[in-house]
């Protein structure tokens, strides 16, 4: 998510791109009693079960299809469900009643289950081949497109090569879908569990085009949570969906969502029990606290299947050289960074797919950490393939958004960069939603981000580099011998095979550096006792239907 692009996401260190919320909205409203109609009650003596948490600024869409970034899917993979979804870091049918798949892996039936839109309309097989669609039409933009290529024809009509009708997703009835692969996928039913393959209510969404833009009626979800109130730049409200198919078993009446941009101040609200729980995507531990919360023994560790790095915009004069990359990226102390700046057990990243990621759980010695004197020949290299002969001229910015963590990386590495190479180095800070647009557009030479698992594959952090126009690309690199071995990964049917195809085009990320790989994330968090069910998966995923309070 970019994370991906937040993987663009926000996190501290267990950083990941997050955005977030300030005051909530009014008074609980009380729970309504049990009914034939699904609505079931959960308030306790004490009244309605409420929960309260931080992102750290506006999420830039609740778009299933066109959001991008950790904070918004935080907030989507509550109000939306896909086919299938994850309990407890496992998949599971949830949209989705049945699936068969053909014997030869291709041919994928899901059968739907009895559900409701939020406004009591059921859920259709219409309804997630249009949200598909609309992803994939070029005109719409959306920067995950890329993830519904193994759809047959998909890719070909993304990229304006192939038409709508050639796609392999059929309605078959209305509680049908057919959906033919161009190759066998096995981590498919990961794929639909990913908010680009939520359904859309189709009805809502032709008769207005910004239906997802505000709260209330309009804005129409197939998950346990409604968007009941959105204060823009303030705070956002869910509140338990009535309509949804398996109400029964969701405990929370309302979550309120403020936006804090500070962690110090997220630490100072969870102190004072304004808030619940801190950890991404919901703000980030605060890098002042962490020690304070291990002696206090309230820091949970946990793994997590995502990289911190640094971006450089590869059409940048400076930057289109590969020994300057290099360089750059080889005078890194990542583990005095993790020991003494972020201190939450990360582990430095030497490539580009995190060892929690099945196949890649060893050091693949593509590069050392800290390797100042191979960076030293690389900068010099470079400096002359440029033309340049003092290292002043250089001119390099490294851009990052704003938070205390960012801003305190960028930092120690801004130092490590003058002490060691004599590269003065200008940091530019931006708001949240300005710095995606940076990115988007190629307005940076050095940028920062983070990039979560999707799914649990190597893929989901390789792919985006196979072409300059995919929608998280963020560097204008690319690379024949790379988009190659992408492809034949795809149509490889041995995972042994396509493991080491995986690494070999991984080897190419790592001899080229379109991106600096900076150390594979922890997830770090507290929450408070009485919050029971609140723990991220190994990818990041935290869904509050599993969510519960017992004070």
């Amino acid at each position: 998510m970019k994370k991906k692009n937040w993987l663009l996401m926000l996190m501290l260190l267990t950083l990941t791109l997050v955005l977030a919320a300030c005051n909530f909205g009014g008074e609980s409203e009380p729970a309504k009693e049990e009914s034939k109609g699904g609505t079931d009650t959960t308030e306790t003596a004490s009244g309605p079960k409420e929960l309260n948490l931080v992102v750290t600024s506006e999420p830039p869409s609740m778009h299933p299809q066109i959001a991008t970034d950790s904070t918004s899917n935080g907030v989507l993979k509550n109000i939306f469900e896909g086919l299938t979804t994850y309990k407890n870091g496992e998949i599971t049918n949830a949209a989705a009643e049945d699936v068969k798949i053909s014997d030869d892996q291709l041919v994928y039936t899901f059968t739907l289950r009895d559900a409701k839109w939020s406004n009591g309309d059921p859920v259709t097989a219409e309804d997630f081949k249009y949200a598909w669609i609309f992803a994939l039409t070029p005109e719409n933009a959306s920067e995950y497109a890329s993830i519904l290529y193994p759809i047959k024809g998909a890719q070909a009509f993304n990229e304006g090569k192939g038409s709508a009708e050639e796609v392999g997703i059929k309605v078959v009835d209305e509680k049908t879908l057919e959906v033919t692969l161009e190759n066998p996928t096995p981590y498919f039913l990961e794929l639909t569990a990913f908010k680009t393959y939520y359904p859309i209510h189709k009805a809502t969404a032709e008769a207005n085009k910004d239906w997802s833009a505000e709260a209330g009626e309009t804005y129409v979800s197939n998950g346990p949570f409604v968007l009941a109130e959105w204060q823009h730049g303030g705070s956002m409200t869910l509140e338990k969906n009535a309509n949804y198919w398996d109400a029964a078993n969701v405990a929370l009446d309302k979550v309120n969502i403020s936006m804090v941009e500070s962690e110090t101040t997220t630490a100072t609200m969870f102190d004072a029990g304004e808030i619940d729980f801190i950890g991404t995507p919901f703000q980030t531990v605060s890098l002042d606290v962490i020690d304070r919360y291990k002696e206090e023994g309230i820091l949970n560790i946990s793994d997590y299947a995502a990289i911190y790095l640094y971006k450089f915009n590869t059409t940048d004069k400076i930057m289109s050289n590969a020994n300057i990359r290099k360089a750059l990226t080889l005078a890194i102390d990542r583990q005095s960074l993790i020991d003494n700046v972020t201190k939450g057990e990360q582990t430095p990243a030497l490539g580009m797919v995190p060892t929690a990621i099945s196949g890649f759980e060893e050091d693949r010695g593509y590069i050392k950490d800290n390797d100042i004197e191979e960076a030293k020949k690389a900068l010099e290299a470079g400096m002359k393939e440029l033309g340049i002969t003092d290292v002043k001229d250089l001119n390099i910015k490294l851009s990052f958004n704003t938070l205390e963590a960012h801003s305190a990386i960028a930092q120690f590495i801004q130092e490590g960069w003058r002490t060691n190479l004599g590269i003065e180095v200008t940091l530019d800070n931006s708001e949240w939603q300005v710095y995606l647009d940076k990115l988007t557009n190629l307005d940076f030479q050095i940028g920062r981000l983070g990039w979560i698992a999707d799914y649990n594959d190597a893929y989901t952090f390789l792919e985006m580099y196979a072409s300059a126009k995919n929608g998280n690309n963020d560097t204008g690199w690319e690379n024949p011998e790379f988009t190659a071995l992408i492809d034949q990964s795809n149509k490889e049917a041995d995972p042994a095979k396509r493991l080491e195809i995986l690494k070999q085009a991984e080897s190419i990320l790592m001899t080229e550096f379109p991106v600096a790989p900076i150390y594979y994330y922890t997830n770090l968090f507290v929450k408070k006792d009485y919050v029971q069910g609140l723990e991220p998966d190994r990818l990041g995923n935290i869904y509050l239907k599993y969510v519960d309070i017992t004070k």
